[in-house]
Formats: structure tokens, C-alpha cells, sequence
């Protein structure tokens, strides 16, 4: 059976498919900043080319910067990677409370009370914090870094749109995917203007979205997935896969939004399918009742797993 046109065999028993790199997600611009990870990822990103010069990694690593277009350095932390040939997608991103992901404010305080166990007094300075810097920064940072991707032919992804207005921003701008639209009428948009529609594989394994926003069950209803995200769970990528094909998406469709649309949206034209003069990136696998088991791997023809 065909992998989204590009001529892979799909068993439910021992699946072969045709894309096997790992597209590392790098924060730039915090909108709280922990402490817990460095505000210049630079130094993570030389260890990882080191890595792959050494010969240590099992699969190939590319880079997805995701930008917090808001926060006071995201332009400056971006811009040292604007050129590097590891960058295949950035993200802008905007979690200012009262839009996007959070309209509901309330969704806003319950999730960042909860994971950084802030006090009432704190999370209302960090809301306030947020609305000044949307103001000061958030069109001028966007704009650059757009600008930055344009001139270097960097892929971009618009992120979490609500409305038909934020989908047609980000097709103004030249974006080729809209990744975790929060209501149907954003991915509805997305489609119209034929920008990839991306959700969370752990939104689709779980039946819900975390956040209160729209379910990606009710995405695949409609037919509007076209690629899932690991999204912080890597397991859930495989078995995402496998609970969409269980909506009634034939399954080389459904495995192709792990494989064919996101390598093709993100220029990577050398991999997501099994045919003559790809790379030979495969992993065999075995599905059962309660989640995908993976039996081997291999990685431009190396068996390394």
C-alpha cells in the first residue's frame, strides 16, 4: 500500500515506514524563565553537532526553534541560527493570557500555577508582565524573525491559531504549517489556505486537549490532520499514528503524518517513503491493543535499534 504517494508497504503487523530523524525542538525566549534551561541554546546545539561528527547518534538530529516572539531576547538569541544548516523549522509563538492557546485566562493561571507552583500575587505580576511585553515586543520580533526566515529559506510554522484572521496572517506571511490550531474554524482556515494542519499525538492518544481547546479527535472526524507531534511524549508519535488510522483514516494515510507530509513540508524531500533513491530510514513495528511496540530500526540502511 502507498505511504502518502510515496510507494511504502504498510502491514498492521510489522510496519515498515520511511523517516527516521529526530527534529529536536529548541526554546528561544522564555515566558518564564526557571531557571531550569539555558536562555542561549547554543551551547546544547554545539554539544549536538559534536555528537554527529563523532559518530554517536542512532538517528540524524535536525533543529525546530520554537520563538516566543514576545519575550525581550527571543530576536537576539535567534539570529546566531538564522543560517545554520541544522534549522528546518521555527516556530512563532505567542502565550501571552487572553489569546491563542489561553482566551480563557483562567486555563492560563491553573496551568502555570500548577507547574510552577505559583503563588496567586505571582501569577497575576507574570500576566501583567506578559500583556507589557506582547506590547513592546511581540509585533517588531515577529516581523524580523520572519524576515530572517524568508532570507534564509527557513520553513516556518504559525502556532496555536484561534481564528480564520490568525491562519490568514500566518498564510500572508508565508507559513507552511499551522501547528496546534485550537478551534476547528483555525484548522478549517489552515486547510483552505493550504497550510499543514499539526496536532498533538498525546491530544489524539488522550481524547482531549490540556489546555480546554479543540480536540484533536474531533480534527481527525473531520479530516483535518495532517500531521502529528511528539509534542513532550515521543512514544505517543507511533501510537498517534495508530489511533487515527483507528478513526477510520486507512492506515498508509494515517502513517504518513509521522513520515511523507512532514518531511515534504519542511523540505526534507530525500526521506518519508520507502522508494528508489530515498534514504533507507525504517522502522519495523508491531501494533497491539494497548500501543506500538517497535522491533527495529534502521537509519539511512544501518541497522541501528
Amino acid at each position: 500500500m502507498a505511504n502518502g504517494g510515496g510507494g511504502a508497504r504498510v502491514r498492521r503487523r510489522g510496519v515498515v515506514r520511511g523517516h527516521h530523524d529526530r527534529a529536536r525542538h529548541l526554546a528561544v525566549g522564555y515566558a518564564i524563565d526557571s531557571g531550569q534551561r539555558l536562555r542561549d541554546p547554543r551551547a546544547l546545539v554545539d554539544a549536538l553537532r559534536a555528537a554527529r561528527d563523532a559518530a554517536l547518534l542512532r538517528s540524524e538530529h535536525l533543529l525546530h526553534l520554537r520563538c516566543e516572539v514576545s519575550t525581550e531576547h527571543v530576536l537576539e538569541d535567534f539570529a546566531p541560527f538564522a543560517d545554520d544548516p541544522l534549522v528546518r523549522l521555527v516556530s512563532l509563538m505567542d502565550h501571552t493570557p487572553g489569546q491563542r492557546q489561553f482566551v480563557d485566562v483562567a486555563k492560563y493561571r491553573e496551568y502555570y500555577q500548577g507547574k510552577y507552583g505559583m503563588s496567586d500575587v505571582a501569577i497575576d505580576r507574570l500576566i501583567a508582565q506578559r500583556l507589557s511585553e506582547r506590547d513592546r515586543f511581540g509585533e517588531k520580533h515577529r516581523a524580523a524573525i520572519i524576515a530572517l526566515c524568508h532570507k534564509h529559506g527557513v520553513p516556518m510554522a504559525s502556532h496555536d491559531d484561534a481564528t480564520r484572521a490568525h491562519v490568514e496572517e500566518a498564510a500572508e506571511a508565508g507559513m507552511v504549517v499551522a501547528e496546534f490550531p485550537t478551534t476547528l474554524d483555525a484548522a478549517l482556515a489552515a486547510r483552505a489556505f493550504h497550510m499543514a494542519v499539526l496536532v498533538g499525538a498525546p491530544n489524539l492518544v488522550c481524547g482531549r486537549s490540556h489546555s480546554g481547546n479543540v480536540s484533536a479527535g474531533t480534527l481527525a472526524a473531520t479530516g483535518l490532520i495532517d500531521i502529528l507531534s511528539s509534542d513532550y511524549v515521543p512514544a505517543s508519535l507511533l501510537h498517534g499514528a495508530f489511533v487515527l488510522h483507528g478513526t477510520g483514516v486507512p492506515l498508509p494515510d494515517a502513517v504518513a503524518t509521522v513520515t511523507w507530509t512532514p518531511a515534504r513540508r519542511i523540505g526534507l524531500s530525500d526521506r518519508g517513503a520507502i522508494a528508489p533513491g530515498l534514504r533507507a530510514d525504517l522502522a519495523r513495528v508491531h501494533a497491539t491493543p494497548t500501543g506500538v511496540v517497535v522491533r527495529g530500526v534502521w537509519c539511512a540502511g544501518q541497522r541501528v535499534a
